[in-house]
């Protein structure tokens, strides 16, 4: 109960874009994730701009589905984040492209743009943005970040979950 106080009290100072602390997000902590299907590359003919408002994105957040991702048993980071009107989403995912430079063969991550996943962001409950959802190998939601993230906040969990970098 503390955490979810403090999450929701962490929610309301922040200043990231179009955060509603009223999203269901949150509640999905320690709950299992649920398996939807979402757009990939391969979906959109691999058109970046069919799958992402990213100025910068990197082609490998956007290889697979999400309900295909939780069958790799694998921990997963969901980024919500639509940086094509969120510039503290831009920044996120700067941030998951250096996460997943070190984590990439052991940790799945996935970008899902409103503008172009609305079916995640409604599964997940997302109510502004950036969100992001650490998921556990067997797929439950271990941890969920309303706002911006800093290196030192995200990088214990996934190395908690992977037993390091390699």
């Amino acid at each position: 109960m503390k955490r979810f106080l403090l999450l929701l009290l962490l929610a309301a100072g922040l200043q990231s874009c179009d955060l509603d602390v009223g999203g269901g997000g949150a509640f999905l902590e320690g709950k299992m994730a649920p398996a939807v299907k979402t757009k990939t590359l391969a979906d959109v003919g691999g058109d970046m701009s069919k799958i992402t408002s990213y100025r910068y994105p990197d082609p490998r957040m956007y290889q697979i589905s999400f309900d295909d991702a939780l069958k790799e048993h694998k921990p997963i980071v969901m980024e919500f984040a639509t940086p094509g009107h969120c510039t503290q989403c831009d920044k996120q995912l700067q941030l998951m492209k250096e996460m997943m430079n070190k984590y990439e063969h052991q940790v799945l991550f996935l970008h899902m743009d409103q503008y172009y996943n609305p079916e995640a962001y409604d599964a997940f409950q997302v109510r502004g943005e950036p969100w992001t959802f650490v998921i556990d190998a067997e797929g439950r939601v271990k941890v969920v970040y309303p706002g911006r993230m800093l290196y030192q906040e995200i990088d214990p969990v996934l190395a908690d979950l992977t037993g390091g970098a390699k």
